[in-house]
């Protein structure tokens, strides 16, 4: 199921329509690049671990690198090329981290989190003074009275919560044209690679921000694509993780069955990094004591550069047709995994999705209203349920819903209740999606599946909304709740495009050691130029 056929059936414009452009065109002129902003920062493209020694020789201080990253949101994101990433910032941030110099200071550290500046998305609760609004004007005021289970382990891993990304409104689950990146509260967001690109969504702040370098790493949410497909849009490492690895309670939810967070981040061990300090069973979160048992302490340990060796990868077939420099990265990256020591099996995982049809969307609407309505009876905002914010929003409309309306937001409230057989039936379809997916890996004794995480990213357009490229291959692993995990695999047009790997439940270990290995043997991870416009010269 493309990603946007649960909102919308968007049409294939590609890109070369857009710009008007050959395939031997893009050469970037000075004019193109944002002369006026030099992009010096100190801290550009540096790792987690690198933060780690220059906090322990000294050399730097949580407090010191904290403050960095806010003057880079000033000059880059509320200056600059103004890429509205950040919703708001967290006002205790530098307290924070002067804490955490001062346990450091006194020989106590918390682990390889300890001090480091984390942005998190705008649908996660912090009990902090920031709100949070899932970008939505019906929830403005809302601060939690409680951190999300996650949040929590954040603090305990010594994080300093630097403060909030904006995100397609209501995790993109409001219109059938919606445009990703855009909520009422927070406006539109940007790619850092090409402004007028988007960023994808839902998780559109916290790609962007990573790649732009306004934080060390990030946190997103995930229903169907909405960790992987910004990852892949802004040239960035995304894991979603298995369902029930990280807890979603505290979390505005879409779909019980499908959401999870998961960490964004410039390198897959930062991702591995992050991802050992947000495990655990939450006992609010009734899906998370299947990850008892199955979580690792340091995911780090697993990480090596020969983890293709001797494997078999299921490739997905489809994607070896479509735009040719598509394909021609995938092709690409398929050679490497060969050179790396896979052996590679064509396969044909979405054709055999499509049973599924449309069951998965009547799953996300009856399961969006039922967790929304949860989530806002207990919240400290001025809506209390579903109907109310659809009511907010017509009232409201000139500054909730200027390109864009609510028929998503409708089409919920009016879903059956999840104790009807109609919801049932449908639930039962889409989990047997991971039979699909087992019985495909059995059958051609598979170890990871791979394809293209999300084709060339597409224009902005706030009044017709997003559309697809191609090469979409989120919804198999968000409908089955395994994990899969996005690493960059190249660029066409100075735009990323990222690689996809998939496994079965809590085989996070094996995604990640395979991401790694391909990461350290291509390094294709580059730096955002700021390109004011797709519209760039020919150079003719």
């Amino acid at each position: 199921m493309n990603r946007r056929n649960f909102i919308k059936n968007g049409s294939a414009v590609g890109l070369l329509t857009t710009i008007g452009l050959p395939a031997s065109a893009g050469i970037i002129t000075a004019d193109d690049i944002i002369t006026e902003f030099k992009d010096d920062f100190n801290l550009n493209e540096v790792t987690i671990t690198e933060l780690q020694k220059l906090m322990q020789s000294g050399k730097a201080s949580s407090k010191s690198i904290t403050k960095m990253y806010l003057k880079r949101i000033e000059k880059i994101d509320k200056n600059g090329p103004k890429l509205n990433v950040v919703i708001e910032i967290n006002p205790d941030a530098l307290e924070i981290a002067s804490k955490m110099d001062d346990e450091r200071r006194a020989g106590k550290t918390r682990g390889m989190m300890h001090g480091i500046p984390v942005l998190i998305k705008d649908n996660i609760n912090t009990a902090d003074k920031m709100q949070t609004t899932a970008g939505s004007l019906a929830l403005a005021g809302n601060v939690a009275s409680e951190d999300a289970f996650i949040v929590k382990k954040l603090r305990d891993a010594g994080a300093v919560i630097l403060g909030k990304t904006n995100l397609s409104e209501w995790a993109n689950f409001r219109s059938t044209r919606s445009c990703s990146g855009w909520s009422s509260r927070g406006g539109q967001t940007k790619n850092p690679y090409i402004l007028d690109r988007s960023p994808s969504g839902s998780s559109s702040g916290s790609g962007s921000a990573v790649s732009a370098n306004l934080c060390a790493i990030a946190i997103g949410t995930e229903t169907n694509g909405s960790v992987i497909a910004p990852s892949s849009y802004n040239g960035i490492v995304g894991l979603k993780p298995t369902v029930g690895l990280l807890s979603r309670s505290g979390i505005i939810p879409i779909s019980k069955t499908q959401d999870t967070a998961g960490p964004m981040g410039r390198n897959v061990t930062d991702v591995a990094i992050l991802l050992s300090s947000l495990s655990g069973v939450d006992i609010e979160d009734e899906v998370t004591k299947k990850s008892e048992g199955k979580t690792a302490i340091d995911y780090t340990s697993f990480l090596k550069t020969d983890a293709f060796n001797g494997k078999r990868i299921g490739i997905e077939k489809s994607f070896l047709t479509g735009h040719e420099d598509v394909v021609a990265l995938y092709k690409n990256a398929i050679e490497k995994l060969k050179e790396l020591g896979a052996e590679i099996v064509e396969i044909e995982l979405l054709k055999e999705m499509r049973v599924i049809g449309s069951a998965s969307f009547m799953v996300l609407q009856c399961e969006f209203k039922d967790g929304v309505n949860a989530y806002l009876s207990k919240a400290n905002a001025k809506v209390k349920t579903l109907t109310d914010v659809i009511a907010f929003n017509k009232a409201n409309e000139e500054k909730a819903m200027p390109y864009f309306k609510q028929e998503t937001l409708e089409s919920s409230d009016k879903a059956p209740k999840i104790d009807t057989k109609e919801y049932r039936d449908a639930l039962e379809k889409v989990l047997s999606s991971r039979k699909i997916i087992t019985d495909l890996m059995t059958k051609f004794k598979l170890d990871a599946i791979a394809g293209t995480s999300y084709g060339i990213p597409a224009a902005i357009d706030l009044f017709n909304g997003d559309y697809s490229n191609g090469f979409y291959f989120c919804s198999p692993a968000a409908m089955a709740g395994f994990p899969h995990i996005t690493v960059p695999m190249g660029k066409i047009y100075e735009l990323p495009v990222g690689l996809s790997i998939m496994a079965t439940a809590f085989e996070e270990p094996k995604i990640l050691s395979m991401a790694y290995s391909y990461e350290q043997a291509t390094k294709h991870r580059t730096a955002p130029k700021f390109i004011k416009s797709s519209n760039f010269s020919s150079g003719i």
